[in-house]
């Protein structure tokens, strides 16, 4: 039997580019959770759980109303979080990033995404089907986590508002990055979140 996690980042937020830490989900973020809802209503989910972060909260809901019997749980290990520090193996073109992060913060994320692999990549019984509803940052650590990569690397992970990323277990094997950043269930005009291509 497989264990599944269906990693979701939540809806585009409103105001997002005035630097706000949180808040309700735009007009498009909201249309993003409706086509993900559509995307993963026939999916038979043992378990669910999303960050208490408001944008993604609301993004559950919107989720939540399309399959009512599913019972969305907030879980702080799924909090917004910067995973690691500077790394030795860290590129120096990301030391801007870490020039604004305390180590405060770094030692938060850290703890918390080990508590987050922990619980969420526990073998689990039988088949199960596990949602998580979080941001950016957790869903890299996650997947940086499946592929064995170096821990930095989750740095170079992104993923779109409501792009869909799927990671899969079988008995005596190892994590398979099934899908990731899935984005077929969004119509173009809806698909938001990624940094901005480098010039060619």
């Amino acid at each position: 039997m497989s264990q599944y996690v269906y990693l979701v980042r939540h809806g585009e937020q409103q105001d997002a580019e005035h630097g706000l830490p949180d808040g309700p989900l735009s007009p498009r973020g909201r249309r993003q959770a409706e086509f993900l809802s559509q995307r993963l209503g026939g999916v038979p989910f043992t378990e669910a759980h999303h960050s208490p972060l408001q944008r993604a909260a609301e993004t559950a809901s919107i989720i939540g109303e399309r399959m009512p019997a599913l019972e969305l749980t907030p879980s702080s290990l799924l909090f917004d979080c910067i995973p690691t520090g500077k790394t030795e193996d860290t590129p120096s073109a990301y030391d801007p990033f870490f020039g604004a992060v305390t180590e405060d913060e770094i030692e938060a994320g850290a703890a918390q995404m080990e508590d987050a692999v922990a619980e969420f990549l526990a073998p689990k019984k039988g088949e199960h089907h596990e949602l998580l509803i979080t941001h950016n940052f957790v869903i890299a650590w996650f997947v940086r986590e499946v592929l064995g990569a170096p821990d930095w690397r989750w740095m170079t992970i992104d993923q779109a508002h409501c792009g869909l990323t799927i990671i899969q277990r079988k008995p005596g094997r190892p994590w398979t990055l099934l899908t990731h950043n899935d984005l077929a269930h969004l119509p173009f005009e809806l698909r938001t979140g990624l940094p901005e291509p480098l010039p060619v």
